[in-house]
């Protein structure tokens, strides 16, 4: 009995054994990147003494390389400007904010921010200087004039500005390359061209919007005049959505809307997706809030937990030696 209890043990422990689940694999294969934890602060702060980050909410980069941060702490100018490598160049902006979000450079190399707690998009030089400003500073609506706590900015190819007017109102507004008002649609829901915060918004070469209902957990495309065309429903709850010229698609997204914010944006991943299908083409974990990828498929990405990633192509071959944790990327 003894003998049979044993050989009974040791097959359920076994089968229990075989059953037990692994770590799920990454969608459409795993993207090998290393990564700098700390652009800008390491391997040297170069901002003016004393200055670091808050949480940074954004983060894009120009076509002459310039990285342009979008940070929240009162330590330094909300608006940073780096080198590609990460040495501080110029900063602007200070008390010019609410609560800062998105930032985007058009295809003249202007800066583009919203500042959902003031209710304003605003467009400035590379420099600093304002050029525009839609919306009426610290008055929300839904008209053609306000706007409820805007989240991101886009570009058509014709110079239409598409904002995601998306935390207070569920909406998509539509300007011309001078600012002004022609159209705009969605309301609160959960239908097509319905939403519930509009996060970001991106557009393709051909004029198509792809715009992420985050707390939906689906991304809605449509044409330029707000025609719904159709949804993807199986990315979860995307943060970020950024458009290549050439129409590589990537975005920053959470299994669903409750992970994201139960985690605050911890638990995310990058993925590089098939504009034409949906289709993921590769993905690997990453924290953040927004993403820009460079001609040189850099991967610059803006974290609410105070830092900008710059992911870079490259993959360890052996294991870490007992120095390597202690080298920041270069």
């Amino acid at each position: 009995m003894t003998k049979k209890i044993v050989l009974l043990m040791t097959c359920l422990t076994a089968f229990l054994w075989a059953d037990q689940k692994g770590w799920y694999p990454h969608e459409g294969g795993l993207m090998k990147y290393r990564v700098n934890i700390r652009f800008g602060l390491e391997p040297e702060n170069t901002m003016p003494e004393g200055w670091y980050f808050g949480r940074v909410s954004a983060v894009a980069a120009d076509s002459a390389g310039l990285v342009y941060v979008f940070q929240r702490g009162a330590a330094a100018d909300p608006i940073v400007v780096f080198d590609a490598k990460g040495k501080y160049v110029r900063s602007w902006g200070r008390g010019m904010f609410a609560n800062e979000h998105a930032v985007r450079i058009d295809p003249d190399g202007n800066v583009w921010v919203t500042d959902n707690g003031d209710h304003q998009v605003i467009k400035f030089t590379n420099k600093g200087e304002r050029l525009l400003t839609l919306g009426v500073k610290g008055e929300s609506g839904d008209d053609d004039k306000h706007f409820y706590r805007p989240a991101d900015i886009a570009f058509g190819s014709d110079g239409s500005v598409y904002v995601a007017d998306g935390y207070g109102n569920a909406r998509v507004v539509k300007f011309s390359p001078e600012g002004k008002y022609v159209k705009a649609w969605g309301k609160h829901g959960t239908g097509p061209s319905e939403f519930n915060i509009v996060h970001s918004i991106a557009v393709d070469s051909k004029g198509t919007l792809y715009v992420s209902d985050r707390e939906n957990n689906r991304i809605q495309i449509f044409d330029a005049n707000g025609k719904f065309l159709k949804m993807w429903t199986h990315l979860g709850a995307t943060q970020n959505i950024f458009i290549t010229p050439d129409d590589d698609m990537w975005i920053i997204t959470h299994r669903d809307n409750i992970e994201n914010i139960t985690y605050d944006t911890l638990a995310g991943r990058i993925m590089r997706i098939d504009i034409k299908t949906g289709e993921i083409l590769g993905a690997m974990e990453s924290p953040g809030h927004w993403i820009h990828v460079t001609p040189k498929k850099d991967i610059f990405v803006g974290s609410l937990t105070g830092n900008v990633f710059r992911w870079y192509p490259g993959w360890l071959e052996e294991a870490a030696g007992v120095d390597e944790g202690q080298k920041p990327a270069k």
